[in-house]
């Protein structure tokens, strides 16, 4: 006879059942794997594009890069103004200087440069330090307050903020938006994406064949009787010729290339 405590047991082993431990999907590790893998291609397809694009724009700015062959690529570019001025030509701090353009891009100028490596001047400044800088083979970007502001003026900035032997600032009552300056040469322009801005600083900033003194420097002179970066002496409208206590800028001669619009 059977008894029933083991008929029980039986009864109570049989309905047991092994339980099998299951391991849960780490979704979280997956989740994090996979962001992380997304940032890299993004930032290495970010990288990439940004190769590309720097590739493609210094192949199309190359037929405007300097060389012996080709000393002055300005000439190519639609508009360009080209006169020659004799450098060395310096004048004292209260000295103004009858300029026969707006803005000037050579003549009589400053004894003192204005800091010209990447500078974004906010306010207007003196001419005459300006003049000097391009004599130093800097570009400078003049542009009209009341024509250039928000996005326009933040893509002008960013080809001059930080840029070695260029600088930028406002120039009141400008006859156009924008006006590129470099020793001897000028570009009026109505647009900021008008490539010829990048044109015009490719075959100029720094040309050693088309401005006076190669190897100066565009560092600050300094304030204690030079020129003080974050206090530069204010701008002031030219002279008309012969009055008192102003000189003449001279002019050689001039030219000017075909104009392809602006």
């Amino acid at each position: 006879m059977v008894s029933g405590n083991k008929s029980k047991a039986s009864r109570s082993s049989r309905a047991r059942t092994p339980v099998v431990s299951q391991k849960s999907t780490p979704w979280g590790l997956i989740a994090a794997v996979l962001v992380v893998v997304l940032f890299a291609g993004g930032v290495f397809g970010y990288a990439f594009l940004r190769n590309q694009q720097n590739q493609a724009k210094t192949e199309a700015l190359a037929p405007f890069t300097p060389t012996a062959q080709n000393q002055d690529p300005s000439t190519q570019i639609p508009g360009v103004v080209v006169q020659g001025y004799p450098g060395g030509q310096h004048v004292g701090r209260e000295t103004q200087v009858a300029y026969t353009h707006s803005p000037p891009f050579g003549g009589a100028h400053d004894a003192v440069w204005a800091a010209c490596n990447g500078v974004v001047y906010p306010q207007a400044v003196r001419t005459e330090n300006l003049v000097h800088s391009l004599e130093h083979g800097a570009v400078w970007i003049a542009y009209n307050p009341d024509q250039v502001t928000g996005d326009a003026l933040e893509t002008l900035q960013s080809k001059v903020d930080g840029q070695p032997y260029t600088v930028m600032s406002p120039y009141p009552g400008l006859d156009q938006p924008i006006s590129l300056q470099s020793w001897g040469h000028q570009l009026k322009l109505s647009d900021v994406a008008d490539p010829r801005i990048d044109q015009f600083i490719a075959a100029l900033r720094l040309n050693q064949y088309t401005y006076p003194e190669p190897g100066a420097s565009c560092n600050e002179v300094g304030s204690n009787g030079g020129f003080s970066q974050d206090n530069p002496p204010p701008f002031a409208p030219a002279p008309a010729p012969g009055t008192p206590g102003s000189q003449v800028e001279t002019t050689p001669g001039a030219g000017v290339a075909p104009d392809g619009g602006s």
